[in-house]
């Protein structure tokens, strides 16, 4: 999937001009967590983010009254003088997955989508991200998750595959986690229906091992030593 099919286009943008004042309301109204900069032919200049504006607020140490004074100057600044320049930006034919690979490399909460002149096309945020992973993964429609550790060999997955068509039972997605355990993967498969007992039952006599999540999660939890 492509960021144009996922990226919001009903964004907001702003000048270099725009006061911080004018940035703030429009981030308050809107929810918004960033604000792409432009110029006057509509060019990505900049971005200003949430961050940015808190770190501009005066400090919160200073008297209710200085706080006030000083925070009514800072407002009158411009966006300009705070935001980042030269942001980091994805072009219209990157997938999810590289976005994806660019936010949690970069340590950034939002992508700018920019065409080849440099001209703002949208914006690509993780919350955008999370949504388009939940249409992908089909989590919205009711249906089991199962949690299958295989042996890390080729053809797992394919049994697993052959198992659940033969139930007539859809997927929703497939998840493989290559970090598990030595020699181990974990697959897990979102099936679109409730009723799995025949699934599981097939599995095992196939040799797979099903986790229980919470089964998983306490056995992770710190053993309590009982004293004697």
């Amino acid at each position: 999937m492509f960021v144009t099919e996922t990226m919001r286009t009903d964004l907001i943008a702003i000048r270099e001009e725009t006061t911080l004042a004018d940035a703030l309301s429009l981030m308050e109204k809107g929810s918004f967590r960033h604000l792409p900069v432009v110029d006057e032919s509509g060019k990505l200049v900049g971005i200003v983010t949430d961050r940015d504006m808190r770190s501009a607020k005066p400090s919160t140490l200073l008297s209710d009254e200085d706080y006030r004074r000083t925070y009514d100057e800072v407002m009158q600044h411009t966006v300009g003088e705070i935001m980042t320049r030269n942001p980091l930006t994805v072009a219209p034919y990157f997938t999810l997955q590289d976005s994806l690979l660019v936010m949690r490399r970069k340590k950034v909460g939002a992508l700018p989508v920019v065409d080849e002149d440099g001209r703002l096309k949208g914006i690509m945020s993780t919350r955008d991200l999370l949504r388009a992973f939940v249409n992908i993964m089909g989590i919205e429609e009711p249906g089991t998750l199962l949690c299958i550790l295989v042996n890390e060999k080729t053809g797992q997955l394919k049994k697993i595959v052959d198992i659940v068509t033969e139930e007539n039972v859809s997927m929703g997605s497939v998840l493989v986690a290559r970090d598990w355990e030595d020699e181990k993967r974990a697959i897990f498969p979102y099936l679109l229906t409730n009723n799995v007992i025949s699934i599981k039952k097939k599995l095992i006599e196939q040799g797979f091992e099903l986790l229980d999540p919470m089964g998983w999660y306490l056995d992770q939890l710190p053993q309590k030593k009982h004293e004697a």
